[in-house]
């Protein structure tokens, strides 16, 4: 898809969801990963768009991921909920998520929260647990940004993940009594499993976990100008790490595993962003 198509098809997204829910304005974005989905159900009065009736978002095609746009509140804040990503892997493009991301900034949110499966590489931190990233090392060599026009494609990337809403993460973590671990967070392509010598080359150059996503979609909201948070739910421990093999059954389980402590703290920290002011969080 042309950047010039790409840019047609956020204008149709945004009359679409304007349409179908008239007057709302979302506060955040919030982007379930690998078997989160279900956290969409909880939407209140809740306006659903199947992302087939959404020219230009992706039809995910990994399992876990349902593939719905859910406007609505979520604990109390007006939310819009992409209930499923799409993937480099699923098609080879890095903007599987372009239209998602711009959309929701011209639709008038400011956030955008990010959540994974993620493999850990400490092992202090073990399946169901979260973890904030802090950071991000994008291992794949790809870069989103790449062919799109003008200045604007220069993204810094200097506190990507915005240190405002990592202290209201830690701050939902504090009030919930759930463990936050922090890190950083290593994006590969996929959709292979990293191997044993990856994890310990990713160990060395200072990542604290890996996975397939999230990375694209940070660096496109960053261009956006949207303040930007990411949460990983650990599903497993790293190739190599336990001397069993891994499987995408086994993150889905381990996500709805640890499920109830990682949908917990997601809404204290939503209703923490409700409360900082939403879109008008201060830089």
């Amino acid at each position: 898809m042309t950047y010039a198509a790409e840019t047609e098809n956020v204008a149709k997204v945004v009359d679409i969801v304007r349409a179908s829910a008239p007057g709302f304005t979302p506060k955040f974005g919030l982007v379930l990963g690998s078997g989160l989905g279900d956290l969409a159900h909880e939407v209140k009065d809740a306006t659903r768009i199947p992302y087939a009736d959404l020219p230009g978002l992706p039809i995910p095609s990994a399992s876990g991921h349902a593939g719905e746009l859910v406007l609505g509140r979520l604990a109390g804040v007006d939310a819009a909920v992409f209930a499923g990503r799409g993937h480099y892997y699923e098609h080879g493009n890095p903007r599987e998520m372009a239209v998602a991301v711009r959309a929701l900034s011209h639709l008038g949110a400011g956030v955008l929260v990010l959540t994974n499966a993620a493999g850990s590489l400490r092992p202090e931190v073990g399946p169901g647990k979260p973890m904030l990233i802090t950071d991000h090392i994008a291992y794949s060599g790809l870069n989103p940004m790449i062919g799109t026009p003008g200045d604007a494609r220069f993204v810094n990337l200097v506190d990507a993940y915005d240190p405002g809403l990592r202290d209201l993460a830690r701050a939902a973590a504090a009030e919930t009594g759930i463990a936050l671990a922090e890190g950083v967070y290593m994006w590969f392509s996929g959709p292979a499993f990293e191997t044993p010598a990856e994890i310990r080359m990713a160990r060395i150059v200072g990542a604290d976990a890996v996975g397939m996503s999230t990375v694209p979609e940070v660096v496109m909201a960053r261009a956006e100008g949207l303040k930007v948070a990411a949460i990983s739910m650990i599903t497993n421990l790293g190739a190599g790490m336990t001397g069993r093999g891994l499987s995408h059954e086994e993150t889905k389980a381990e996500a709805a595993k640890g499920s109830a402590n990682f949908k917990t703290l997601l809404r204290a920290f939503v209703a923490r962003i409700g409360a900082a002011g939403g879109s008008r969080l201060p830089d």
